[in-house]
């Protein structure tokens, strides 16, 4: 097995895209005609969105919005950066609610949690190791 990539089932792809485009500087890779898929630039893992209709229809059943849900989901996204509290206040100044803002763990890593406008939950840390 190795790790493809992750899809996000959102409301609007397009305003996701941009979104993650403007708080955490990734860029858009690809957007469909249709706009109800689209991926960002993030290296050798995919991130994607899909719209609701298509994921419900791929799923074959309905689930959970992140987005209709007034707690984040049991599940982030996590973004590795050198300056967290930077990373924070341009998600925050972006649009996403600031959840846990950055503190070092014992173990060295800091690290803080927002919340994107389509309910996603981010974690924004630093590496490990």
């Amino acid at each position: 097995m190795k790790f493809a990539y992750t899809i996000v089932y959102v409301a609007d792809v397009a305003a996701s895209l941009a979104f993650f485009e403007a708080a955490f500087g990734l860029s858009t890779r690809f957007l469909h005609e249709s706009g109800s898929y689209g991926e960002l630039e993030t290296g050798a893992t995919a991130l994607a969105f899909v719209d609701h209709a298509t994921a419900r229809e791929s799923v074959g059943r309905d689930y959970v919005a992140a987005g209709s849900s007034a707690a984040p989901l049991g599940l982030e996204i996590g973004l590795v950066c050198e300056d967290v509290a930077a990373a924070f206040e341009r998600a925050v100044k972006a649009g996403a609610v600031g959840l846990n803002p950055p503190k070092t763990k014992p173990w060295g890593q800091t690290v803080a949690y927002v919340r994107c406008p389509d309910g996603t939950l981010v974690e924004l840390c630093t590496a490990m190791g």
